[in-house]
């Protein structure tokens, strides 16, 4: 049994160059693991708490050596000698240090560095791949693969530059579409786009996680840029690919309107009901992410019973990551898919949780990235060990992107070479049956010649063949 001898965290930047709580743990072996916390530019108000220091005079107020010192001082010194399989046991350990019910006191940005290491340590102590550890550990898919990606093209609201109002315009390739094959896509089209964009003069310059940031008249010419850069692929629009969006509708939402720049009046619950109705007929859009803000819980349930048979409704901001929420939109038939971000739970068996109940009631289960990313590719294992549906990544252009999208390409040959590997196992039992049903053919006969002059008194007993 390995068990845990060191545990350090410190401070690191992310993709936005804001702080953020690398952790790392040492094994007995000499062996050790990094894991970090991303966090959310767009943060939903029922999420784990994200620690800041809020200290003007350094890293812009974002500092976090609250947190780090947390892991150093509070969490790191209850995990000497623990035994990393042990996630579970562990999780639990850091909620109760906590002891806050978003985890306010020593951060999620904190449990959940710990909480990530504890996992990978854990892989690491039996030898195995992280993805593969997490399948076999939770068991909530017979068979891993590399989940459909939701590739953001283009970006507004805040994760752009005030251009639009809609926060992501995605590409979401046909599901039979191969992992490699899908990622190649979406690395032509999003250098397709940007000749486009260049092409009639359009602002071509990046967002805050990498998609363009167009200056486009209203939001449905987002769209019409994208069909017109299907059209120069080798692509079909509604066959190789689909649309997606996150709305997050919250952002745009005042004193019971929604104001959007499609239209000069603000829109009431049911215009914008129509503005998506209309999104499905003229764009198929596919993937309905935050169609409505959190307390307009009315709208949520009609559009999830008009479209939840053919399109996903997706919640992120109204659900956080969180099991009682994830229950109540459940109860209420709010949405049909969860986004699922380990950050907004704060430890990684509470984002099981969240699976485990998603999948009991059939909804779509999407892993997904934050705006403030790290190198960390955990999120990456997790995806493809819960057996997710799809994930959301950002676009095939910024490194912290890249880092996922290139470690699901290892994945994917491992995963090749386990199918290979079962495959060629199979072959070898399925020779070995034959040879044992030739052989059982064969000796009854023999044994009927050996015999048979010491039988010829006797009355013929018939020997039982196997069937052919």
């Amino acid at each position: 049994m390995a068990t845990i001898t060191a545990v350090q965290a410190q401070e690191i930047l992310d993709s936005r160059g804001y702080p953020t709580v690398e952790c790392r743990l040492w094994l007995d072996s000499g062996a050790y693991v990094a894991s970090s916390s991303p966090s959310g530019t767009s943060r939903s108000k029922f999420e784990a708490h994200d620690l800041r220091d809020n200290d003007s005079q350094r890293m812009a107020g974002f500092g976090v050596l609250k947190a780090v010192d947390n892991v150093n001082s509070i969490i790191g010194p209850q995990l000497i000698g623990r035994d990393p399989t042990k996630q579970t046991e562990i999780d639990q350990l850091l909620v109760d240090l906590d002891g806050s019910p978003q985890k306010e006191n020593l951060g999620a940005n904190a449990i959940l560095a710990v909480s990530q290491a504890v996992m990978k340590a854990g892989a690491l102590s039996v030898n195995m791949p992280l993805f593969e550890y997490v399948y076999r550990k939770y068991q909530l898919t017979t068979n891993p693969t590399i989940p459909t990606c939701i590739y953001t093209m283009i970006n507004g609201g805040r994760h752009g530059a005030d251009n639009l109002d809609i926060q992501e315009f995605d590409i979401i390739p046909a599901s039979h579409i191969t992992y490699p094959d899908s990622l190649n896509m979406a690395v032509n089209l999003y250098y397709d786009l940007r000749d486009v964009l260049i092409s009639k003069g359009a602002i071509h310059s990046t967002g805050l996680v990498g998609g363009f940031t167009p200056n486009l008249f209203n939001n449905k010419d987002a769209f019409e840029i994208l069909i017109e850069t299907i059209k120069t692929s080798q692509y079909t629009f509604a066959e190789d690919i689909f649309f997606g969006t996150d709305m997050a509708a919250s952002q745009f939402y005042h004193n019971g309107k929604y104001s959007m720049k499609d239209k000069k009046q603000s829109y009431s619950a049911g215009d914008l009901l129509d503005y998506y109705r209309s999104l499905r007929e003229l764009y198929h859009v596919f993937y309905i992410e935050d169609p409505f803000d959190d307390a307009d819980a009315n709208s949520w349930q009609m559009l999830t019973a008009e479209v939840g048979e053919a399109a996903m409704v997706v919640g992120d901001s109204l659900l956080a990551t969180s099991f009682q929420r994830v229950q109540q939109a459940i109860d209420n038939k709010l949405c049909n898919g969860v986004l699922v971000k380990p950050n907004q739970a704060g430890t990684v068996s509470e984002t099981i949780q969240v699976v485990q109940l998603a999948m009991q009631a059939g909804w779509y289960v999407i892993v997904s990235h934050r705006s403030g990313e790290t190198n960390d590719t955990f999120v990456s294992d997790l995806a493809v060990g819960i057996g997710a549906h799809y994930i959301k990544f950002g676009p095939p252009n910024r490194g912290e992107r890249v880092a996922k999208y290139n470690h699901l390409l290892e994945v994917y040959r491992r995963l090749q070479q386990l199918a290979s590997q079962e495959q060629a196992t199979h072959d070898q039992a399925a020779q070995q049956a034959q040879q044992a049903q030739q052989t059982q053919q064969v000796q009854p006969a023999q044994q009927a010649q050996q015999v048979e002059p010491a039988q010829q008194s006797q009355p013929p007993v018939p020997a039982q063949q196997p069937a052919t």
